[in-house]
């Protein structure tokens, strides 16, 4: 299992993120979560996921979001799993205590734990480097990206944009998109190796 514990940057200086972090994240994941995410303390998020996938599409929305420190805890829950995430136990919430502290160390603002240690480096490195692109991301190539989401097909996100397709197709080039989807794939299927070893 996965538990994902996100800690809002600078929050003594800045507006509270939390509601408005807890009402996408909720939305977004809402069939896919075991555990929704809820303030678990001050300005801390805290959800437990059981899919890798999950693990990647929440972070990067986070990492879009630009407001957190970011720590994924891979290990075991104590069952039966509770009815809050606030009353969750194991090794995996511990693990994603120690991974959001050390997050606020690393370049990019996330960390990895978990029981195998090379295991838990590896995902972390395979979520930094998607996490890297994402933050070099203009808000005209997330502009891009949102509209191949909503319709698919270049051509349509283009007359959508208002722009030529040749215009499209190089935001989407400079955005990393096509690198976007393989990196999350990856990034799944390496967080998924972790838990299983």
């Amino acid at each position: 299992m996965y538990v994902m514990t996100a800690d809002q940057r600078g929050s003594r200086r800045r507006p509270d993120a939390v509601p408005g972090a807890l009402k996408a994240l909720n939305a977004a994941y809402a069939d896919d979560l075991v555990l929704a995410f809820d303030r678990t303390a001050g300005d801390e998020i805290q959800a437990l996921v059981a899919e890798s996938s999950v693990v990647v599409s929440a972070v990067a929305d986070l990492v879009r979001r630009g407001d957190w420190w970011i720590g994924v805890g891979v290990g075991a829950v104590e069952t039966p799993v509770p009815d809050n995430v606030r009353a969750g136990r194991g090794t995996a919430f511990v693990h994603a205590r120690a991974a959001v502290d050390r997050a606020k160390t690393q370049p990019t603002g996330l960390a990895v734990v978990g029981d195998d240690e090379p295991a838990a480096t590896r995902s972390e490195t395979t979520l930094w480097l998607l996490a890297g692109l994402l933050m070099r991301r203009s808000d005209a190539g997330w502009e891009a990206v949102d509209a191949m989401a909503g319709v698919g097909r270049q051509i349509d996100a283009a007359a959508r944009l208002g722009i030529t397709p040749q215009a499209m197709s190089r935001r989407l080039r400079v955005a990393g998109w096509a690198e976007d989807s393989r990196a999350r794939d990856l990034a799944a299927w390496v967080l998924e190796q972790g838990e299983d070893a």
